[in-house]
């Protein structure tokens, strides 16, 4: 092919910033329902295979291990594909795991599911898992269709409302395993899974820059192309310059730890506070789970309102304001024994965590515009691992000290929130005065 014909094929170009925002937000969001794929029902496997809590909470934080660390390669990925074939690959892992899950659950639950099948489950739960590290490709994906000055918002709106998906798993994995049994549960989500990949293979594009690649474009054509449409982000590089020049930018590195207690933490309680509620206060499980949900829901959404404040206000002061929200409710929590004022604290936790998140991810096509899907996926993948860190921590605060100890737990957040508040300050102090924002 000539580049004549080359370049007479750029009219059929697909995709809008907005559309593909939807796109990626609803792919997004299908992958991300595995982060409530055991909490929700940890009492049924914790029953059959009679697990001790510090087991239960491996259980429940073992799909953000795959979920976090993928995220590092594949954020990187979309620095040279535009993201549509990495996504597509880890719903589909998503989906095998689903899919093992409902085979296992079909034949041995609830008779013959032993605590020896909990490497087996622990392994599926991981597979499935998968689909959460979907977050740090749709980043990129996003970020490369949005100028600067509309990220904050087109950030939060993809993270708020993909974030919505563990709530509405929290609530519907039980009603579903009350009427029809816990293995239809999971055949379910594996079909969601199957709608996910088809509706995302139709709705998600990568930006200009890279379908003009495809196209045949050289690299300068493509970007000269690209910003004649809008276009203001190009990445630089492979996969691997562009995680090793992110790695090179020392403002990463923050983010990357108050993502750690933000994002992390909410992956965690998402999994965790089904299991809280029960032990600590004796309520039933549908009061768990809807106070779990509300959790979700709330900090999922407030991402959205977050970003509009981080374009505002700047990314730093709207981080060092939630992260004292959350400091505050996990103290509240962490020594209360009332229920109104544990849910009190949990409110001021689930506010924190979102809107630091979305102040973040403003932050971080700023810092690091030259490689934004390498970033993505060191902040995205190292942040999410606290997912899977967390969680057996809790579990070892209620084996060590009783039932008080799910309660002692949130001291663990108490003192992430503090070392966060002095990086996110440190962050701010330390932009020079012309870049800095109000």
């Amino acid at each position: 092919m000539d580049r004549a014909s080359v370049k007479s094929a750029a009219p059929a170009l697909r995709g809008s910033p907005n559309a593909s925002l939807f796109g990626a937000t609803l792919g997004f969001f299908i992958g991300f329902g595995a982060v409530a794929l055991f909490g929700a029902t940890a009492g049924k496997f914790k029953d059959a295979m009679q697990l001790s809590p510090y087991l239960v909470g491996y259980l429940v934080a073992i799909p953000m291990l795959t979920g976090s660390l993928l995220r590092i390669p594949f954020g990187a990925w979309v620095d040279t594909t535009g993201g549509k074939k990495p996504f597509l690959l880890l719903l589909v892992l998503s989906l095998l795991g689903m899919g093992g899950l409902y085979g296992v659950l079909s034949t041995l639950y609830p008779n013959h599911l032993t605590v020896a099948h909990y490497p087996l489950i622990l392994l599926l739960g991981a597979l499935a898992g998968c689909g959460i590290a979907t977050f740090s490709v749709g980043i990129g994906q996003v970020s490369y269709w949005f100028p600067q000055k509309q990220q904050g918002w087109a950030l939060g709106a993809y993270a708020g409302f993909g974030n919505t998906a563990p709530a509405l798993a929290t609530i519907s994995l039980p009603a579903i395993t009350m009427y029809w049994g816990l293995s239809t549960a999971y055949l379910i989500s594996a079909g969601i899974l199957v709608a996910g990949i088809l509706l995302y293979s139709l709705l998600g594009q990568n930006a200009w820059f890279f379908q003009l690649l495809r196209k045949g474009y050289q690299a300068d054509e493509a970007r000269v192309t690209a910003q004649q449409k809008g276009q203001e982000l190009f990445p630089r590089g492979s996969a691997i310059q562009a995680l090793t020049a992110a790695a090179r930018t020392w403002r990463m590195w923050p983010l990357v730890v108050l993502y750690f207690t933000t994002f992390g933490g909410f992956l965690a309680l998402t999994a965790w506070l089904p299991t809280f509620w029960k032990a600590y206060y004796g309520v039933s499980l549908a009061t768990a789970v809807g106070l779990t949900a509300g959790f979700s829901l709330l900090s999922s959404l407030i991402r959205v309102p977050g970003g509009i404040w981080a374009d505002r206000m700047g990314g730093e002061r709207v981080a060092i304001m939630a992260l004292a929200s959350l400091l505050l409710g996990a103290l509240l929590v962490a020594f209360s024994s009332v229920y109104a004022a544990t849910i009190a604290g949990t409110v001021l936790i689930a506010i924190g965590m979102g809107v630091n998140n979305a102040a973040v991810f403003k932050l971080v096509p700023r810092y690091v515009e030259h490689s934004v899907g390498g970033a993505a996926g060191w902040v995205g993948g190292l942040g999410a691992f606290g997912g899977f860190a967390v969680p057996p921590l809790l579990g070892w605060f209620a084996t060590v000290e009783g039932t008080v100890g799910y309660a002692r737990g949130f001291l663990v957040y108490a003192a992430l929130a503090f070392l966060c508040l002095l990086l996110a300050w440190f962050l701010r102090a330390s932009r020079p005065e012309a870049g800095r924002e109000v």
